[in-house]
């Protein structure tokens, strides 16, 4: 969504599928490398402009923020976009229902990739930008607007979510997704998202 806005665009994820997905979709001036953000730089080269969307509370912050500070030609800047996306209110999905579901098959504590979160998200963002050098933010709030979404859209976005991947069902992923769908019902279903917080830090 970014490419056409500038010259080159590098996108990385350490997830195969993901990389092959947005590769296949990517205009010509943009490309998708797998890697880790901790093994940036990774000779990607300088740039104007780093994002993380809903992604840098995942990584190791004292390894990634000053690595990217390095990344960034004067006066470059990271964008860092928190959303809730997956979710919106106002919404006939059952989302209380579904987080029960989850539950059933994965248990009480919210789980992480590979590991768990049982005190949540952690929140100590700021602080790493702001350690590495960066200076900021400078805040802006984008406000929420309706979406119409299908039950396939909340399914998808279901399975988006670290806690709720796909590999972690394992065997039962079928079955899941089978109670899921019977849960969701047929929609379509009309939410609202909540307003999107973006921090900017300058080098």
């Amino acid at each position: 969504m970014l490419a056409p806005l500038v010259a080159e665009a590098v996108g990385i994820d350490a997830d195969a599928d993901m990389v092959r997905e947005a590769s296949g979709r990517a205009p010509a001036n943009a490309r998708f490398v797998r890697m880790r953000a901790e093994e940036l730089p990774a000779g990607l080269g300088m740039f104007d402009l780093v994002t993380f969307a809903q992604s840098f509370h995942w990584l190791v912050p004292g390894v990634v923020a000053p690595t990217v500070h390095g990344m960034l030609r004067p006066g470059g800047a990271v964008v860092h976009v928190g959303a809730t996306t997956h979710r919106g209110e106002g919404s006939a999905v059952p989302y209380e229902a579904i987080d029960e579901l989850i539950r059933s098959y994965l248990g009480p504590v919210r789980r992480a990739g590979a590991g768990s979160l049982p005190d949540g998200t952690p929140g100590w963002e700021d602080d790493a930008f702001a350690s590495a050098g960066f200076s900021g933010p400078r805040r802006i709030d984008v406000p929420a607007r309706p979406h119409v979404r299908s039950a396939d859209d909340v399914v998808a976005s279901v399975f988006s979510q670290s806690s709720a991947a796909p590999h972690l069902f394992g065997e039962r992923i079928d079955d899941f997704e089978r109670e899921l769908r019977a849960l969701i019902g047929a929609g379509p279903f009309r939410e609202r998202f909540r307003e999107i917080g973006v921090s900017i830090w300058r080098r």
